[in-house]
């Protein structure tokens, strides 16, 4: 029974691998554990169906705050900060990719708009770029890193839906913690990815590079966006007031659909955008942020069955004989186990649930505190998804820095972000389950 788990933990992380439609890889994981345990498929299906309801409220999150940067991003504010990076920033390179670094830092908590900023910020810049001989690979960690980091460290935006999943993920396995405590125990495998970014900007990535035509797989007919002058009016004043809305009712409720709610509601009603685009708006923010929310359905679904199976005790009964209870080891093969399922799904968000229902039993059975559980379990989820080809943190970057067909997704964007992130936060992960 204890290899249920294993054996549909790699038919999900193989077909991932081989570019199988991560929904359709983890419905055919859960059916395979379904069916090795004993059910049928249909029975199998069913309980799956079940679980789905455990990260509905997560999902609806995402669908909101899709819909909230197609409306923030309908009223032009982001070509004024466009306009100031190319007047100021021209000629500073560090500056230059530090200031995006900042930039995208911003998408995942105080303006939650995840990627949709990347298609609109970087294509009119990548004629600076040029000029500058900036290695593109700098500008991808700086990206990645704003993408990432912000919601491992910080309980905010994207960071409270990241937290909240931990503690929602450990508490139905039987651990308490708090919001606060999950938050504290990620400072320290956090602060990987600021050592990750500073190794890729001043050491990796100084040197001049110029970008080859057709290095991201193919000739392509570009023209940099021109850019008019935009002066700032009352709609980008009246969208800086509802993104101040959101994340305000964000802060005080502790509820991310409240936030974003709040945050298109206001939108409509001054009128930062014409209440006639409303259809529009959500349909376009379905389809950003649509598979992914439920991507993270569909994985809650799949920890449902592991658990409901039994295959969990079975595993940790027999993973606690192995081991010996030795921490140190336990801590490190959790963490490769947390890389490779979030390098197949490419979703650290969609990873917390399934490997939640792992790790909680075998951690307690080896004596790991609460916050020692919560490192384990967010730095596994957070490991692979810089530099897993189908992750949104690598999949973004590569949308606006190939817009010219210069830029190679995988040897400019996932290999560089996958050492420059994935070493220094498997170090610290590992050293923040020992000391907390």
């Amino acid at each position: 029974m204890e290899w249920v788990v294993v054996i549909s933990v790699l038919v999900m992380t193989i077909l991932s691998l081989l570019r199988v439609n991560v929904v359709l890889a983890i419905i055919i994981a859960a059916i395979t554990a379904g069916v090795l345990s004993g059910q049928s498929i249909i029975e199998s299906i069913d309980m799956m169906i079940s679980g789905m309801g455990g990260q509905a409220e997560t999902a609806l999150s995402y669908i909101l705050l899709g819909a909230f940067a197609v409306a923030i991003s309908y009223t032009g504010i982001t070509a004024i900060l466009v306009n100031f990076l190319i007047r100021v920033l021209t000629g500073k390179k560090t500056m230059m990719v530090l200031v995006i670094a900042g930039v995208a830092s911003l998408s995942q908590n105080l303006v939650p708009v995840h990627i949709a900023f990347i298609p609109i910020l970087i294509p009119p810049l990548l004629k600076v770029f040029d000029d500058m001989k900036l290695d593109r690979r700098a500008v991808a960690s700086a990206l990645t890193f704003g993408l990432k980091a912000p919601y491992i460290m910080i309980p905010a935006g994207f960071g409270l839906i990241f937290h909240g999943i931990i503690v929602k993920g450990m508490e139905q396995n039987g651990v308490e913690i708090t919001m606060t405590e999950t938050a504290l125990s990620m400072l320290i495998p956090g602060s990987g990815m600021i050592i990750g970014l500073l190794i890729a900007v001043f050491i990796t990535y100084r040197k001049d590079r110029v970008a080859k035509p057709g290095a991201g797989g193919g000739e392509v007919n570009f023209t940099a966006p021109q850019l008019e002058k935009v002066t700032f009016n009352r709609k980008h004043f009246m969208t800086l007031v509802a993104i101040a809305g959101a994340l305000v009712v964000q802060l005080v409720s502790q509820n991310l659909v409240a936030g974003a709610l709040t945050g298109l509601i206001l939108m409509f009603a001054l009128v930062a955008v014409p209440f006639g685009n409303g259809d529009q708006i959500m349909t376009d923010g379905i389809a950003m942020m649509g598979t992914i929310a439920f991507v993270m359905l569909v994985a809650s679904g799949y920890g449902h069955i592991l658990t409901e199976t039994g295959a969990v005790d079975a595993l940790v009964e027999a993973s606690s004989g192995t081991l010996n209870n030795n921490k140190g080891l336990i801590a490190l093969i959790l963490l490769l186990v947390g890389l490779i399922v979030t390098i197949g799904i490419g979703s650290s968000f969609g990873t917390i649930p399934i490997i939640a229902s792992l790790f909680v039993p075998i951690c307690l059975a080896a004596g790991f505190s609460p916050m020692a559980i919560a490192t384990l379990i967010g730095t596994s989820g957070a490991l692979g998804d810089a530099g897993s080809p189908a992750s949104d943190s690598t999949l973004g970057p590569t949308s606006g820095l190939n817009a010219d067909g210069k830029h190679h997704h995988i040897w400019d964007t996932c290999v560089p972000t996958f050492l420059h992130y994935n070493i220094p936060l498997f170090i610290l992960g590992w050293i923040g389950a020992m000391v907390l």
